[in-house]
């Protein structure tokens, strides 16, 4: 059985917020399919969609989640007989509902809706401009390509808080499949489906993280959508500045976990909507990293924010696959204890 990524992500919003949220997600670069009363439906390159609903919509199912944002994941499987399989088991425990066109849906024990889906994925096609450095050439008598605005092809993780990390690391991990990708401690664990290229498909942020604005509760974040390069992903800003969105609080910068380079910028449909571009690629001979949480966040950013901007300390180590979110005051090196491998600190 085998989940291949985000089919659909449905977004909850305020009916105050409605209108702006079209509108933010047309700038953003989402290509509109569809708008009907309190359903607006849009779909990327990759066949996936996202969907803005209002919050009261009877479509959600019962979730503990506190505010707007995204509500529900529908993640994509790969075949018929991979949903049967993975129904099979989640029925031995919950209650799932069928929709009409075939998307199987519950309510995970930590109050989370969560959707499955049979999925085709559509290739996506990308020709980034070969890149130039000194003494390594491969861009001759050509200029860089020119774009007018950011078109997202595809949608690469979604982040929620939850106060019990490892609740929910357990059952993405044992239930639906999920590989762990990171740890970060005292933020929370970086997780991919297991028929996913990807380096994560979702963050299971720790609520308890109050530095990224957590308050305890189940909340949603931000959603990572995907973009061709750099270019593209400042192309998006300067388009979205231009056209009356706020800045970005941070900038463009670059993660050191994944490596992506990322742009947040606040959305009014919940939290933020990212622009990501060149995240790591990652398959089941990956060993899973723990990371402290300064020197996991950004290689560089462009506006620091102020838990940032003390020199960090480089210290990451390796863990296993079955690793389990430790406490937040621990370091890599206090977490042998969890069966890790030895930590490596680089200078």
């Amino acid at each position: 059985m085998s989940i291949i990524g985000i089919e659909s992500l449905v977004y909850g919003v305020e009916e105050k917020d409605f209108a702006d949220s079209l509108r933010f997600f047309e700038d953003f670069g989402l290509p509109l399919l569809k708008v009907s009363e309190g359903l607006a439906t849009f779909r990327l390159s990759e066949g996936s969609h996202v969907y803005i609903r209002k919050l009261d919509d009877p479509w959600f199912l019962p979730s503990k989640q506190i505010g707007t944002g995204v509500r529900e994941c529908i993640w994509g499987v790969d075949s018929q007989e991979s949903l049967d399989d993975l129904l099979a088991d989640l029925r031995r425990d919950h209650e799932v509902h069928v929709d009409a066109d075939g998307t199987a849906r519950f309510v995970a024990a930590f109050g989370q809706p969560i959707g499955l889906k049979v999925w085709r994925k559509l290739p996506v096609h990308t020709a980034p401009t070969p890149f130039n450095s000194p003494g390594n050439i491969n861009r001759v008598n050509q200029v860089r390509k020119w774009i007018r605005r950011a078109i997202p092809t595809s949608i690469h993780h979604v982040v929620w808080a939850f106060p019990d990390v490892n609740q929910v690391l357990d059952f993405y991990r044992d239930r639906l499949g999920f590989r762990l990708a990171e740890i970060q401690i005292g933020a929370g664990v970086y997780a991919r489906a297991s028929g996913a290229p990807d380096h994560h498909n979702i963050f299971i942020a720790d609520a308890s993280n109050h530095a990224l604005g957590f308050d305890g509760s189940i909340s949603f974040h931000h959603a990572n959508y995907g973009v061709e390069d750099i270019d593209e992903l400042m192309v998006g800003k300067n388009y979205m500045e231009r056209r009356g969105w706020p800045k970005s609080s941070w900038g463009m910068g670059r993660h050191r976990i994944s490596s992506g380079a990322f742009l947040y910028l606040k959305c009014p449909a919940g939290g933020e909507a990212e622009y990501g571009a060149d995240i790591d690629v990652l398959d089941d001979r990956w060993v899973p990293h723990i990371w402290e949480a300064f020197f996991a966040s950004n290689i560089f950013i462009h506006d620091m924010p102020v838990f940032l901007q003390d020199e960090v300390q480089w210290d990451v180590g390796y863990c296993e696959p079955d690793a389990r979110y430790p406490e937040a005051s621990a370091s890599v090196s206090d977490c042998e204890g969890l069966e890790l491998k030895p930590a490596v600190r680089m200078a």
